[in-house]
């Protein structure tokens, strides 16, 4: 007699999901990160109201946010863990940690910015830009002799520091590879970014000091000192920028005999120099708004001044200065005027930022130029 097996009995198979429904399944929704911030800022929000009805009590802004942000970190991650796993979890912590830390730096420069625009516009005014401060006191006058001042000294600051510093790192980057000075140079500009910035007035003024006596003030004075704070930091950028640049590229011109110095001016620097531009003008933008080294080597007049070599040349950082420290009567034209001072340096700065952003992104490698 044959056995016979019987016939499979067939389990239910589990329920097939289409694309859309793996991709969404244990997700939340885009708007619940922005319902839960909600409720962390309404939790905070009645915490501190609750202080704040107490006896001596009072709404503490800073706190208020630094509450609001942790219950919102909490909520995010216990209720990703519930939905979305442990992972997923963890991702929207730290993406909301790295998102905190931005918010928080960014509120220094925001107050910055608007503190320095509402104060600084009270100030600004056709005469303001067309008028020095000679025989002023009290209300009028101007920053154009402080702003001729920071242009020329930054300018010449800039002449001196820009071709030392790109010559400097090609070396470093094409000649000086493996070479022992290049490692001294190296050490050498790691330190120079670092020191004070009085280090260098105290260094221009003393170089002067030898040659023309005690108590020189110059405008040179202070582009020398400014250069000093300049040439590591056009170092660096431009080196960082060289380094970036392929080894193809330059081994591809050498292949056709050309000579070294001229694959380094015709290939090399047109690559980088998106790069290094970008690495200039943040240079200039970092010394343009120093006051110790140009208080100690191009001093302070209320005077125009368009000679370098000759007498004392006020800048923007020490106008601002010397507005605000030596106030007279009445009191608020020269604070006016200091915060005018103050907030013109910050647009020239951004100026300066918005400039070598359009360069570096004219000549990026993208672009074929």
């Amino acid at each position: 007699m044959a056995l016979t097996s019987a016939p499979p009995t067939e389990t239910p198979s589990a329920p097939q999901l289409t694309v859309d429904q793996r991709i969404t399944t244990g997700r939340l929704p885009k708007w619940a990160p922005w319902s839960i911030l909600g409720a962390s800022i309404l939790l905070s929000l009645i915490f501190f109201g609750i202080l704040a009805l107490a006896p001596e009590g009072s709404f503490n802004i800073a706190g208020f946010a630094v509450v609001a942000a942790l219950a919102y970190l909490v909520l995010i991650t216990v209720v990703s863990g519930f939905v979305e796993g442990r992972r997923k979890a963890v991702d929207r912590l730290v993406t909301g940690v790295v998102t905190t830390a931005f918010a928080i730096a960014m509120v220094p420069l925001v107050s910055l910015a608007f503190t320095a625009v509402t104060n600084g516009i009270a100030g600004i005014s056709a005469e303001f830009f067309t008028n020095s401060m000679r025989n002023v006191v009290g209300e009028g006058g101007g920053a154009l002799h402080a702003i001729v001042g920071t242009l020329l000294i930054t300018g010449a600051a800039a002449i001196i520091s820009i071709p030392i510093g790109i010559f400097t790192a090609i070396y470093l980057v094409e000649y000086g590879d493996g070479k022992r000075i290049a490692r001294g140079i190296t050490f050498l500009v790691d330190v120079m970014t670092g020191i004070p910035s009085i280090v260098a007035g105290l260094f221009a003024y003393a170089l002067f000091a030898i040659f023309f006596g005690q108590g020189i003030r110059l405008g040179i004075m202070g582009a020398i000192a400014l250069s000093v704070l300049m040439i590591p930091v056009v170092v660096r950028s431009c080196e960082e920028m060289l380094r970036l640049v392929p080894n193809e590229l330059r081994e591809a011109s050498l292949a056709l005999g050309v000579p070294k110095w001229l694959t380094i001016l015709k290939v090399v620097l047109p690559t980088a120099i998106g790069g290094i531009v970008t690495g200039i003008m943040l240079s200039i933008a970092r010394v343009i708004g120093e006051t110790a080294p140009l208080l100690i080597t191009a001093g302070f007049t209320t005077s125009m001044n368009y000679n370098l070599f000759e007498g004392r040349m006020m800048t923007l950082p020490v106008f601002t200065y010397t507005q605000f420290m030596n106030q007279g009567i009445p009191a608020e034209a020269y604070i006016n005027r200091a915060w005018a001072a103050a907030l013109v340096l910050i647009l020239i700065v951004m100026a300066l930022n918005i400039v070598a952003r359009v360069i570096a992104n004219f000549y990026a490698p993208s672009k074929g130029r």
